[in-house]
């Protein structure tokens, strides 16, 4: 992070091309900050909406209509052409926060959905873990950005839509809901997994970090994503190996392996035999 006189923070902007404004929803900038003793920002007002997320501290926001002190899981959101002032309150942990500034005609909709308006424009324990995640996820993703690109573009309009989606959640993820979450995603590689997908690709259909992904993943199953979408791909290959007389090479490209020598090589790894060897010992 640089230092600035209020703040130890870093900035990223991101300038949205014709696909970002036809999707009606694109991120416009984005950053962390950790704050100073004297920590305060306005009275000021923006052009588009950033959704601030506390992440430890306590933060004073003044906005329109009302003051209100937020602390560690809260967020708010400052609201195009609406005055704004807010300032540090001293507690045992300094002020940190993210936040994401978006644009487009989508965005005001969907912060309403999330429960946020000009009028009440702040969530007490709205920064769950999955929301939290998934706004970190595209803070990191736009720090990599190096030009514009189309699948940058779409990339990030999921994620967007990733927070939107955690956002809606009727109450905070506890470990119950996230467990419920996992499922959907072991659903979704059962689906997909003989398609190639990867983990960063089931990561981005939850809406959150790749890493965060299979910490969460890893601790509620016993599995890392990885080995379970080889778990997957292997127990389909014996039972394409035992139940048909599909060629090896076919079973293997039917599985998303490139070539008949990457899924050998997986197959052995696995089984410690070959998939031929296997065919002949226990029969088709």
């Amino acid at each position: 992070m640089q230092e600035y006189e209020y703040e130890y923070a870093d900035y990223i902007y991101y300038t949205p091309g014709e696909l970002d404004k036809a999707g009606s929803l694109w991120p416009v900038r984005a950053g962390r900050c950790l704050a100073k003793p004297n920590y305060e920002v306005g009275p000021k007002r923006i052009e588009c909406y950033s959704v601030h997320c506390v992440q430890e501290g306590k933060v004073e926001l003044d906005y329109e209509g009302g003051r209100i002190e937020l602390s560690k899981g809260d967020l708010f959101c400052l609201f195009p052409n609406r005055s704004y002032q807010y300032r540090m309150i001293q507690a045992e942990r300094p002020l940190e926060m993210s936040w994401l500034a978006i644009d487009g005609d989508r965005a005001g909709r969907l912060l309403a959905l999330a429960g946020l308006s000009a009028e009440v424009p702040f969530r007490r324990g709205a920064l769950t873990p999955l929301v939290d995640a998934s706004v970190g996820s595209i803070i990191s993703r736009l720090e990599q950005i190096q030009r514009w690109h189309p699948s940058s573009a779409l990339e990030l309009q999921g994620l967007l839509h990733g927070v939107f989606a955690n956002l809606l959640q009727e109450e905070p993820a506890d470990e119950t809901e996230l467990a419920g979450w996992i499922r959907k995603c072991e659903e979704y590689m059962m689906l997909h997994a003989c398609e190639g997908i990867t983990v960063r690709q089931v990561a981005d259909f939850a809406g959150v970090h790749r890493s965060y992904f299979t910490q969460v993943f890893t601790s509620q199953t016993g599995v890392s994503p990885i080995k379970f979408l080889q778990k997957i791909r292997m127990d389909k290959a014996m039972g394409l190996l035992l139940t048909t007389d599909a060629s090896v090479t076919e079973i293997g490209l039917s599985l998303g392996y490139a070539n008949l020598y990457a899924f050998t090589r997986a197959f052995k790894m696995y089984f410690h035999q070959s998939p031929r060897a296997l065919r002949q010992t226990q029969g088709s």
